[in-house]
Order: C-alpha cells, then structure tokens, then sequence
C-alpha cells in the first residue's frame, strides 16, 4: 500500500504567488502562511530567492547563485518561511532561471571573472558565449553593448577611465556604473613607468597563461590573484599608490593612443547599445 508524500511534498494543488524583496522577505510571506493556508492554497510560488542584484524589485538580476539573497533575509530567513509552510501542511515552489542574471556592474562574480579571463575563464563555459564568431572581430572577446554613443565619440569624450582599485591590487576601466576587468596580462601596460619594484612585478603579470590557452581554465584566475594580492600590499604605501594612480591617470589622458590599445587587448568590446541586435555573440 504506497504511503501518503510528505507534507509539502504533493502536487501543487492551488498556488499563491509571492513577489519578494527588501520590502517583502521571506519572514513577511511567512507571516501570511497561515491565511494562505485558510484559503486552501497547498504551495507558495515565490519569485527567485537567490542573490540578486541590490534593491531588485523582481528578483531575476541574480548575480550569485550559492547564495539566498541577503534582502530577503538569507538562509535563516528563508529556512523560517520553510518552516512556517512545512508547519501547515504547505510546499514551496520558486523560481530558477539560469539565463536571467545581472551582468556589467561589478557584482556578478562569474561575469567579472569572464570579463577579465575571457575563454581561459573558469566560468566562460557557464555563458552562451561564442568565442569564434563570424565577425573576427570578436574572437576571443565578448561585446558589451552599453555605450551611449558610437565607441570613438565615447572614447573622444573621457568617459572611458582607467582605474587603479588598490584594496584588490587590480585594474579596470569604469564608464559611469559599469565596470569592465582589466586582463591581468595587461598590468605591465599600466605598470611599466611605476617605481621599482613595480616594474619586475609587472613582468609577472605579463608572464601569466593567455587567455586563448583553454588549458589554464581557472589557474589563470589562481595565478593572477596571487600577484594583485602582491600589488594591494605595495599599494599600502602612500607614495607606491600615487605613483599607481598617476599611470593609470596617464593612460586615461591618452585616449587615442594608450587607453585605446588597451581597450582593443581585452576580453570584452565596447559598442554603441544599439549594435546589441546584430552583432551580440
């Protein structure tokens, strides 16, 4: 004689969909458990759970899926939900979307890490990336469509801006509130008119595997941490930073020369928002 499914644990015979976020977490939706149950509705449906991007009215920007979004009162809170539902006879179903994320801020580790490490990515195989598209232009390189103008009247402009971000010893370039990886390898690029002992740390960088070597998937990524942890502690020192901060700024100021070269070596291509169409790989 089969047994009775766990409570929880049947069909969903009725839902009620619960849209989370800051202003309505998981212990707010565990405090109507028990009028949902009185209205008969056998599983809650709530909106993704996990990590998303700050402030998210939806839910669907997630920028990290190993962790329940700290918003909506993370683990504990949604373990207290659980338990409100478990304590009614009530399951649980929610969103998973794999291709919703938020991507070009800075707080999608996975995005940053393929940004930076391109194909040699420990995370490149996680996208639907094409890394040899039709267009050669693209090889090796994802287009990130977010300008708002033509790529050489945005690089005319300054909008386009090396940075130096010394508590993680890296690079990248900031164009208002995105934030684009520098390629590790490129560090000596920055580096090279610093102060020693600079100079003989910036050849590390540029010792590090290419991106095209798929080969040193993810120790690409361990090598390169190891020297920007190197650089955040030369940066400690007052007058290093500066010296930091000035090459950066130098590379900034030459946008036809310097700060374009740069951009054309990196894993990622910057284009008018309005090329996403036809030429997004």
């Amino acid at each position: 004689m089969a047994e009775d499914p766990p409570a929880g644990r049947a069909a969903p015979r009725a839902t009620y969909r619960l849209q989370l976020h800051a202003g309505f977490t998981c212990d707010d939706a565990a405090a109507i458990v028990p009028y949902l149950a009185r209205l008969g509705v056998s599983h809650a449906y709530c909106s993704p759970l996990l990590r998303a991007r700050r402030g998210s009215l939806h839910g669907y920007d997630v920028v990290d899926h190993d962790a329940i979004n700290p918003e909506l009162g993370g683990r504990e809170g949604f373990d207290r939900l659980v338990a409100a539902l478990r304590a009614h006879g009530m399951g649980l179903v929610f969103d998973v979307v794999p291709n919703h994320m938020g991507v070009f801020g800075d707080d999608n580790a996975w995005w940053m890490d393929v940004l930076e490490h391109g194909p040699a990515s420990a995370f490149a195989t996680y996208f639907d990336i094409d890394w040899h598209p039709a267009d050669t232009d693209l090889a090796g390189k994802v287009l990130a469509p977010v300008l708002g103008d033509r790529y050489g009247a945005v690089l005319a402009s300054g909008e386009l801006v090396a940075a130096f971000e010394p508590d993680r010893g890296t690079f990248a370039v900031r164009y208002h509130g995105h934030r684009f990886p520098v390629d590790p390898r490129d560090y000596a690029l920055l580096l090279a008119q610093a102060p020693d002992p600079l100079p003989d740390l910036a050849r590390e960088f540029a010792a590090l595997p290419p991106r095209e070597d798929g080969g040193a998937r993810g120790e690409r990524a361990r090598l390169a941490l190891a020297l920007k942890g190197r650089l955040a502690k030369a940066a400690g020192y007052a007058g290093t930073l500066k010296a930091i901060e000035a090459c950066a700024a130098a590379v900034s100021a030459d946008r036809e020369g310097r700060l374009h070269a740069l951009l054309e070596r990196q894993a990622w291509r910057l284009a008018y928002w309005k090329v996403a169409a036809d030429g997004i790989n």
